[in-house]
């Protein structure tokens, strides 16, 4: 091969190689950058990955808790404003909250009395809500520094938990994606493996206004839930383990309705909960498919769920109650946040009769959640 063609070939490869990076560049459509967001405690460093779409939405993602600290959205008429309750600095964090923005886990929601049978082997957990095991206990997922690592579109976080940590059993190693598209998707992938039985529920304990974070309560947000069925709790807020028709209840999203249309009616089931804090059994069948749709008059902001998981933990943050003051100098009053976090069924290890959270070696943890924005 003479000198001429050698250099042909390397020019040609050189011409092939940049259009090919180009074109995986081009797939990505999502700008990702990282910035720092602090120091935790003991020193650890805490980064904040920010996603824009170009389109008007913007997420914001700290490795702390994997905490979403904020998700910018156009209105009806272009304005962007952040719709998730949460601090303007690590420090807000560090200081204690009711998960705002968080992953949840090794176990999302309650576990009764703080214990449950694998195995034939009893395995105690930490009572942190009253008699029960609540999001993973005293230091769960949400209070982790994960790993992190810029992919398409997005970030991947990671965390190896421990044979014993909070008293659950086996190393759980976990992944969780969050992707933000051209089409205004911003979705959440989990993954795990263990190397003994074990329990996992994973999920986002974000709180949504979608007039905007401190700008008022969500109770005329207009819900829509996917799903015929809830699970009734006790005065402790496990389920009973009954899955009760929601048709002449105000449980009953089955239609559009307001929040707040019948969240203090005398019924039983909203006197436990002070409102709405319960797991509605959706109607997908496993596969991903549509949870919720939330629209908000004002602004015009729509805010649909899809969700493989079989429920969704309906909450509208009655336990806020004014103490905390966040983003803006914002203070978060009763109600002024609904959560709607998609999730396998509370206390699920103590009842068979529920779809199963037990994971073992070999098996992998898969679960999505896409939540999608746009206006009317």
């Amino acid at each position: 091969m003479n000198s001429r063609v050698r250099a042909a070939g390397w020019v040609c490869g050189l011409l092939v190689a940049t259009f090919s990076g180009w074109i995986q560049t081009a797939e990505a459509k999502t700008k990702v950058t990282r910035q720092a967001f602090g120091r935790t405690e003991d020193g650890t460093s805490v980064d904040l990955y920010v996603l824009s779409n170009g389109k008007g939405v913007e997420v914001s993602i700290a490795t702390y808790g994997g905490v979403v600290v904020s998700l910018k959205t156009p209105d009806r008429a272009g304005k962007q404003a952040d719709i998730v309750l949460g601090f303007d600095s690590l420090d807000g964090y560090l200081k204690g909250h009711p998960f705002f923005g968080s992953i949840v886990g090794r176990y999302g929601n309650r576990i009764a009395k703080g214990r449950f049978t694998l195995n034939g082997v009893e395995y105690t957990l930490a009572k942190n809500n009253g008699e029960n095991h609540l999001h993973g206990g005293l230091k769960g997922f949400d209070k982790a520094v994960w790993k992190a690592r810029e992919v398409a579109d997005g970030v991947e976080m990671s965390y190896l938990s421990k044979d014993g940590e909070e008293g659950y059993p086996g190393n759980l190693s976990v992944k969780v994606t969050y992707t933000l598209n051209e089409k205004n998707e911003f979705a959440i992938d989990y993954s795990a493996t263990t190397d003994k039985d074990t329990v996992v529920n994973l999920t986002n304990h974000s709180y949504f206004n979608l007039a905007g974070q401190g700008a008022g309560d969500i109770l005329q947000h207009e819900m829509t839930l996917f799903a015929d069925r809830f699970t009734p709790v006790d005065d402790g807020l496990i389920p009973t383990g009954e899955l009760r028709s929601v048709k002449g209840t105000p449980f009953d999203f089955t239609k559009p309705v307001a929040i707040g249309a019948r969240i203090n009616q005398d019924d039983e089931q909203l006197k436990f909960g002070l409102g709405y804090d319960h797991n509605f059994v959706l109607n997908g069948g496993g596969k991903l498919a549509k949870a919720a749709e939330v629209y908000e008059a004002t602004s015009g902001r729509v805010l649909e769920v899809s969700t493989t998981e079989p429920g969704v933990q309906f909450y509208t943050g009655n336990f806020l109650d004014g103490t905390l003051t966040g983003k803006g100098g914002k203070v978060y009053q009763k109600r002024y946040g609904f959560c709607l976090e998609t999730q396998h069924f509370p206390d699920s290890p103590n009842r068979p009769s529920f779809p199963s959270v037990v994971l073992k070696p070999g098996e992998k943890y898969q679960s999505r959640t896409v939540w999608r924005f746009s206006s009317r």
